[in-house]
Order: structure tokens, then C-alpha cells, then sequence
């Protein structure tokens, strides 16, 4: 609790407005990489408490669109569209879709972590399901040269998401923001371009 407490992150958010810390994490990348731009197609996945939506609508406008889910309640944000529900199950992907309206999705979020179930082996593979799930949403909604940012967790199971990714887009990177805590095993997985297509892994 102090260490949250007294995080300047933590401090610096509170400041400014934003509904969490983890809005740097998206701005740094952002800032870095061009992510965001006017008059885009945005879905956030693992949404709540909302500070990406925050940052993320203000950047795609004018013209812009932002559809959030989460399986938690997210207070409403002018300008973002919101669904609560378990990204794991059928019908809560199929009300996403519905939402998007047949529109292409120019980049993906997704913010989204398991509960932590104190078992390093369990949780991982959790985390590595929920990458699965959302690049396999990429194979269903991203348009053609599409983009991906997603958290992901060093360890078992890591480098086979990452290759699966890297089949699909034309580039991949790594990011660690300056806001992620250095004992965290999260990264950010920064794919571009997408390319379509069942992707699998190369070698």
C-alpha cells in the first residue's frame, strides 16, 4: 500500500485527471511509436478502470471510435462505448462484434491480465489463453495493415505467443514503459501491419 501510495506514478495520475497509472504505459508507447491517430477504429480490451479510454478517445477525434470490454464495471466515458463482460465467452466476443457493426478494427488494446492465482505456472497459462483469444479476435475484426498492442507476461509459454504474433503482422516489438514496476514480469508486445490469415508460428 505505500509503495502505491507513494508511487509517482500513482501521484502523478491522480493530478492530472487520469483514472490510473496505467495511462502512461499507453502514452509512452504512443508517443513513441504513433499509435493513435484521428478518425480511428479502437477496441480496448480489459478496459476498466478506463484510463486508456480516457487517452485513447481524446486521440482518435475527430471522427474516432472506441468500444471498451471488461469483464468489472467501468464508469461511462463521454465518447466510449462500453461492454461488460467475459471476453473468455462466446456471446460477450459476438456482442463486441455486433457493436463494431461489420467495421474493421484499425488497432487493437488489450490491457487485460488474469486474477492472480499466486501459482506462477496457472497464471501464466492463463495469461498466454488470453493473448490466444485476442489474437485470434485480430483474425476476426483487424483490417489488413492493422495494428496490436497487448500485455503479455515473461515465462512459460512467452515466446510461443510472441511467434504466433510475429506470423500474422509485419513487424513486433517490445516495450516496457518507464510506468511499468521494474519486479513486474509485463511487457507490452507492440505488433504492426497486420497480415490476415490464420497465423502461425515460424521458426
Amino acid at each position: 500500500m505505500h509503495e502505491h501510495v507513494s508511487d509517482t506514478f500513482v501521484q502523478r495520475a491522480k493530478a492530472e485527471g487520469w483514472r490510473s497509472r496505467a495511462v502512461f504505459k499507453l502514452q509512452e508507447i504512443d508517443e513513441r511509436d504513433r499509435l493513435l491517430r484521428p478518425g480511428m477504429v479502437v477496441v480496448d480490451l480489459g478496459a476498466a478502470p478506463g484510463s486508456w479510454c480516457q487517452y485513447a478517445v481524446r486521440r482518435i477525434q475527430p471522427g474516432g471510435r472506441l468500444v471498451a470490454l471488461d469483464l468489472l464495471d467501468m464508469e461511462p466515458l463521454a465518447g466510449v462505448e462500453f461492454i461488460r463482460g467475459d471476453f473468455r465467452e462466446d456471446e460477450v466476443l459476438e456482442q463486441l462484434e455486433r457493436a463494431l457493426a461489420g467495421r474493421r478494427v484499425d488497432l487493437v488494446l488489450s490491457d487485460m491480465a488474469p486474477n492472480i492465482s499466486g501459482i506462477a505456472a496457472t497464471d501464466q497459462a492463463r495469461a498466454a489463453h488470453l493473448g490466444e483469444l485476442t489474437l485470434d479476435f485480430c483474425r476476426r475484426s483487424l483490417r489488413q495493415g492493422g495494428d496490436l498492442l497487448m500485455k503479455a507476461f515473461q515465462g512459460s509459454g512467452f515466446d510461443e505467443l510472441r511467434g504466433q504474433i510475429r506470423a500474422g503482422f509485419s513487424s513486433l516489438a517490445v516495450r516496457k514503459p518507464a510506468a511499468s514496476r521494474d519486479r513486474s514480469p509485463e511487457t507490452f508486445l507492440l505488433a504492426r501491419g497486420w497480415q490476415g490469415g490464420a497465423a502461425q508460428a515460424r521458426p
